[in-house]
């Protein structure tokens, strides 16, 4: 084989390579002050996010995430756009947190809610009253209780124990499932 088809076949097959990367190491879209995971569309500025849901009275999830996660990559092609968590969701403002960031605002969440791996959500009042927290992963119908629960507390003006932890094997009012227990145990 000459040195020039050589090269020109070593030039495609990186070409090829640098392609497949680049298109599965950003499965996130995001945007100016937003980013889209599934289906959703979540802010990215914890203080636009905590402004909007003051002002239209609703709780705010906050979602840790990360690129590499793949639990967070099953949330963003199973959770996020299923039908029924997309319409829960509808009732709280969304805010995503990438923890691979050197944000000063993404640091600050991460130790003010005492984060330490993605995917965690964590769902609080516009004040940062913490109503609930997902510590890993839980299967759709469990993540469907969370929210459902967070949002009665967000209604009763209640919000968790201590303010600071509602675990998943604790669940939102007790348990909303033997799964996700052994899931987010997984998860961690």
């Amino acid at each position: 084989m000459n040195p020039r088809k050589a090269m020109t076949i070593a030039f495609f097959a990186a070409l090829l390579g640098i392609g497949y990367v680049s298109m599965n190491a950003a499965p996130v879209l995001s945007g100016e002050g937003y980013s889209h995971h599934g289906e959703t569309r979540w802010q990215t500025d914890y203080a636009d996010a905590v402004e909007t849901a003051a002002a239209e009275d609703e709780p705010v999830v906050i979602y840790f995430w990360t690129t590499w996660c793949t639990y967070c990559e099953d949330y963003n092609q199973n959770h996020y756009s299923d039908p029924a968590v997309r319409s829960e969701l509808d009732d709280f403002t969304k805010v995503a947190v990438n923890l691979d960031s050197d944000a000063e605002d993404a640091t600050r969440l991460q130790q003010r809610y005492n984060v330490n791996y993605p995917p965690q959500h964590v769902i609080v009042t516009p004040d940062g009253e913490v109503l609930t927290r997902i510590p890993g992963y839980a299967p759709t119908e469990d993540f469907l209780t969370y929210l459902e629960t967070a949002e009665e507390r967000y209604q009763s003006g209640e919000t968790a124990d201590d303010g600071s932890v509602t675990t998943a094997t604790a669940g939102p009012t007790s348990t909303p499932g033997s799964a996700a227990a052994s899931t987010t145990e997984a998860a961690q």
